[in-house]
């Protein structure tokens, strides 16, 4: 008698996936419901073993998830941890999350996905993953199963070392023009040695909250909730906003929360609520909960090189100094913060005298910011080396340039790239 394959329904979904080919509703649905059940047990502080690649944004670009795949090696034969935002923005956001999510439930000890800013239901309805969800399956249904799903993601990661020292492996995916770099590849493909790195490394979108001292307090949110903030949204057209979101990510004005912190620098900036735009479909009601808080901390905060707590331009979340990121990594025994969040031209940006590094994983972002993109992969070892393959920037994306250009050259009245 032969061996049948338990995981036979799993495994063709996402050989269909890899081929960048939508599963029917009906497989959504059940691939959610199974990615719950696995989800529910994890913790708000997720346990990490080391080796293991460490990702940032996505925001949708499938072809270029692939190409990290293929330079830092197939899930399960490299370990992932995934740090949020793989919706929206770019013109695959179903396929993208959805092979995630099918990996997380294929192989759940080799993959981590925690949550991002834009795994929300109200995020995702300003910038495109609920009209490609109507353009793609004339209904609302899978949308709301994965944004019903983000509510269970994690919210950080703790990588945890299981020898002495760490061996930090940067991997680049994409490139940048030399006119905006100002170097040449092979330049950029050098080795750099940082500071050695030991005990554990803490991962997440965002950033710190000045209501969360500890690991401890992180583990105590319920974090099954849906994460708000008022957004406004500037009226322009359909040419203009591709422009405004590549040039001005990060900067959206929203409506100011209350300050629990009296002695936190401020910064003055508009404050306008606006309502979302107009959709075909009017998406379900769901329980609104307070668009500030902890949680909101978490997914929307920034380092800054001002010392201290401020407020955040983006109007939700705060910006926090490089004596707070020393003072929690001392008190929780970190040694390093890996967080997204935040476009980086060079794909990964150290900062806070490395105790915080920022990664992010869309190369030529919004396809036209051009920029390198990065995984990080550690490992246990001596001493840290930092090495980044670099890519001028149409070699990565050359086999989906045909696809891109008629996508952007054909009218899409629900999906418009923003």
């Amino acid at each position: 008698m032969g061996f049948e394959n338990p995981h036979k329904d799993l495994d063709e979904s996402i050989e269909q996936l890899l081929q960048c080919k939508p599963l029917p509703e009906a497989d959504v649905k059940q691939l959610c419901e199974k990615a719950r059940e696995i989800l529910v047990e994890e913790s708000n502080v997720q346990a990490v073993k080391c080796p293991v690649t460490v990702c940032g944004d996505i925001h949708g670009q499938f072809q270029d998830l692939l190409e990290l795949f293929r330079i830092g090696g197939n899930c399960p034969d490299t370990n992932y941890l995934f740090m949020g935002d793989y919706v929206d923005r770019g013109y695959h956001s179903v396929e993208t999350v959805t092979l995630l999510v099918a990996l997380k439930v294929r192989y759940r000890d080799r993959i981590t996905i925690l949550r991002g800013n834009h795994e929300s239901r109200q995020i995702t309805q300003v910038y495109g993953f609920y009209d490609e969800c109507l353009r793609k399956y004339g209904n609302a249904n899978v949308w709301k199963y994965f944004t019903d799903l983000f509510d269970y993601f994690p919210l950080t990661a703790l990588v945890e070392n299981q020898v002495r020292g760490w061996s930090v492996r940067v991997i680049a995916v994409g490139g940048c023009c030399n006119s905006l770099c100002g170097e040449s590849a092979s330049r950029r493909s050098s080795s750099r040695m940082v500071s050695p790195l030991s005990s554990q490394i803490f991962c997440l979108h965002g950033g710190l909250s000045p209501t969360l001292d500890t690991l401890d307090n992180i583990r105590a949110l319920d974090r099954v909730q849906e994460v708000c903030v008022y957004l406004f949204i500037p009226a322009l057209c359909h040419t203009c906003m591709p422009y405004f979101v590549a040039c001005t990510i990060g900067c959206f004005h929203t409506v100011p929360h209350k300050d629990p912190h009296p002695h936190i620098h401020t910064q003055a900036h508009e404050s306008t609520p606006h309502p979302y735009p107009h959709h075909t479909q009017t998406p379900p009601p769901h329980t609104q909960v307070p668009h500030e808080g902890p949680m909101c901390d978490l997914l929307w905060s920034d380092p800054d090189d001002r010392c201290g707590w401020g407020i955040s331009p983006r109007g939700a979340g705060y910006t926090f100094g490089q004596d707070i990121s020393e003072q929690f990594n001392h008190q929780n025994g970190l040694n390093l913060i890996s967080r997204a969040h935040q476009l980086v031209m060079e794909g990964y940006n150290w900062c806070h005298e490395t105790n915080v590094v920022t990664i992010f994983s869309a190369p030529n972002y919004c396809y036209r910011c051009g920029m390198v993109v990065v995984g990080v992969g550690v490992g246990g070892g001596k001493g840290v080396g930092v090495v980044c393959r670099a890519y001028t920037m149409w070699e990565t994306s050359a086999h989906i340039r045909e696809h891109i250009w008629t996508y952007m050259h054909t009218t899409h009245p629900h999906n418009t790239p923003t």
